[in-house]
């Protein structure tokens, strides 16, 4: 479980992350990169999922949601303060072994520049 201050809570921040930052994909995720402003606390990292229909019913969207969150919490000593993401889940998120979820995700940051 993400703990609170690490969570993108409202639309507006995901708007802000989705339109004004950077995206990059892999074959299990896209993510979208973007840093806050400096007038917003940097209390860590904060991650936004996104986990459509797309990619099964109720169960496998909340599996692969809790494996996401999982791979964010051990991503956060790496990634910068001031660093908002949204991972969006593809179909093959579902199926995915972690380790590619974890691999994937990375590739997909590094190509946004961040690690």
């Amino acid at each position: 479980m993400l703990p609170a201050h690490l969570k993108l809570t409202s639309p507006t921040q995901f708007r802000r992350t989705i339109k004004g930052g950077q995206r990059a994909g892999s074959r299990t995720l896209v993510v979208h990169v973007n840093d806050t402003p400096a007038e917003v606390a940097a209390t860590g990292p904060r991650f936004g999922l996104v986990v459509s229909k797309a990619v099964g019913n109720a169960v496998v969207r909340h599996r692969t949601a809790r494996r996401l969150r999982h791979v964010c919490m051990s991503l956060v000593p790496e990634l910068p303060a001031t660093l908002d993401v949204v991972i969006r889940a593809l179909p093959k998120a579902a199926d995915a072994p972690s380790e590619l979820l974890v691999r994937d995700l990375r590739r997909a940051l590094h190509k946004a520049g961040v690690l």
